[in-house]
């Protein structure tokens, strides 16, 4: 799979992809590595701005032509899937809040369902956890 991948970065079809391409470009590249390295930390376009050492309105219009969504949009969707996969491993709602960035479990839970459609228990439910039998 890694030899497949390199061929196609290699074959030019990355530097056509969004989120690759984005990754690769030295400005935005630096926000999106923050934002994964950081997700609970309070993100605003400035800040990531900042991250990528640019001006707020240069990035937020590069971020979204390389990512293909606003900055902001991509933190919040980062910080969902994230608590997803922590949901399912079996991460407490009240964890999943402050590893998120957010300041309670109802503003978390409001921001999951927005983003996800369910709420974190029924997102919890919808999957088996893989250590558990069937």
């Amino acid at each position: 799979m890694i030899l497949a991948m390199r061929e196609w970065m290699d074959s030019g079809a990355a530097d056509r992809s969004g989120w690759l391409l984005a990754l690769r470009d030295p400005h935005i590249g630096r926000a999106l590595a923050a934002v994964h390295r950081a997700p609970e930390h309070p993100w605003t376009v400035a800040s990531l701005a900042h991250e990528a050492a640019m001006s707020r309105s240069a990035f937020a219009a590069h971020f979204t032509d390389l990512v293909g969504e606003p900055a902001m949009q991509y933190v919040t969707r980062w910080r969902m899937e994230s608590a997803l996969t922590a949901l399912r491993e079996g991460a407490s709602v009240a964890e999943l809040a402050a590893r998120s960035g957010y300041e309670s479990e109802a503003a978390f839970a409001r921001a999951f369902k927005r983003m996800t459609g369910l709420t974190p228990g029924s997102a919890r439910r919808a999957v088996p956890n893989a250590t558990t039998p069937r």
